[in-house]
């Protein structure tokens, strides 16, 4: 022990090791593999899925569309036309259209609201896709079995 400039004792500390001399290694899991995700990739990776399969066969119509993705609603959203997508007063998505600050049509999948209704995530892709293709169906004016 060493005694401070103010007369206290103070302790060395001695860098050391874990046992056996290995700390960590490296993360956990390596990156690429599901488990190295966020959950917020994982996320867009649904929404991706989820396009590119709608895009297969209505590539023209949604050649314009913009998507993406948020955490949450924005406070204080509570005009529930039919280009919002409400679950028990939530919104899950929104179609905003082109014009008034939209260059071209866009659409918004809200993450939160989302996993929070889809525990499983067999569901999760299962109501991602129906969001989004509700929203298409939306925005092309055509019924959701044209679409699914």
């Amino acid at each position: 022990m060493q005694v401070d400039p103010g007369g206290r004792m103070a302790a060395r500390r001695r860098a050391r090791r874990r046992r056996r001399g290995r700390g960590m290694r490296g993360p956990l899991a390596p990156a690429g593999v599901p488990l190295a995700r966020t959950r917020s990739e994982a996320f867009d990776a649904l929404v991706l899925d989820a396009v590119e399969e709608l895009e297969g066969h209505w590539a023209g119509e949604l050649a314009a569309v913009e998507f993406a993705v948020e955490e949450v609603p924005p406070p204080g959203s509570t005009d529930f036309g039919p280009d919002v997508i409400v679950d028990r007063g939530v919104p899950l998505g929104r179609l905003l259209r082109e014009g008034a600050g939209v260059r071209q049509p866009l659409i918004v999948l809200y993450r939160r609201p989302i996993e929070a209704r889809a525990g499983e995530p067999e569901d999760r892709s299962d109501l991602v896709f129906m969001v989004v293709a509700e929203l298409v169906a939306e925005l092309l004016g055509r019924d959701i079995d044209e679409l699914d």
